[in-house]
């Protein structure tokens, strides 16, 4: 299987590609002004997208422990495998990274302190709002997480449900499998005794055929005498 036939390669392709929009997201966040709504939008942005690139990450790493379980049935080696560890875990450090400067960078503005009274008062006034906004983000991200949660649980259901239909499918087909072989072996042991009568029938017929044919031979070739040796010493 080809890099562009892995479905390793082409879930690699897109995590990085997100990555990429984040540290350009994450540049842009460091130039904008603190304090404005632009500067609090990216930082959501930014917690928002690195905790679903993260996510992400650790479910591509759940598939490549399945794979390391059993390499040769995956068409995988070690150097593969390492290779692909190596991968993940300097993705996982790049979004990690990115996190904690954007946290640190929130936690700045939230716990910062100004020497003037009228700008202390509008601080004040900001912290509540990001805080605000904080447990918000928060909340939206916990909502993201059991969203996700409960999708995989349903597609596991269904998962389940199909084998169990697939199970039973296979339970039915076997059942009516075994009945034709049983009607079937019963068939074949009624035609092997009719066989044997048949063949017993046209054993005695040949038998007696055969004595008739004899007799018969038997009094032509006299006749056949009787008549030649009239000819012969009578005429």
């Amino acid at each position: 299987m080809t890099p562009a036939q892995d479905p390793f390669y082409i879930v690699k392709d897109e995590i990085q590609e997100s990555i990429d929009k984040v540290q350009d997201t994450f540049h842009q966040w460091k130039q904008t002004p603190e304090n404005t709504g632009e500067y609090v939008h990216l930082t959501k942005e930014l917690l928002t997208s690195c905790e679903s690139i993260q996510w992400q990450v650790d479910e591509l790493d759940k598939a490549i422990s399945v794979a390391e379980r059993d390499p040769a049935f995956y068409g995988l080696n070690e150097a593969e495998i390492g290779r692909r560890r190596s991968w993940t875990s300097t993705a996982r450090n790049q979004v990690l990274s990115l996190r904690r400067n954007v946290e640190a960078g929130r936690k700045k503005i939230l716990f910062g302190h100004s020497t003037n009274p009228s700008e202390s008062i509008r601080s004040k006034k900001h912290i509540s709002q990001d805080n605000d906004e904080f447990i918000a983000s928060e909340s939206d991200q916990q909502m993201l997480l059991i969203k996700r949660q409960d999708e995989e649980l349903d597609a596991l259901s269904a998962s389940v449900q199909r084998i169990g239909g697939v199970g039973l499918t296979i339970h039915d087909e076997l059942v009516g499998q075994e009945k034709l072989l049983g009607e079937l072996n019963l068939d074949m042991e009624t035609t092997s005794n009719r066989l044997d009568f048949v063949q017993k029938r046209v054993a005695m017929v040949m038998k007696k055929a055969s004595l008739k044919g004899q007799i018969m031979m038997i009094a032509f070739l006299v006749i056949l005498f009787i008549i030649l040796f009239v000819l012969v010493f009578l005429t």
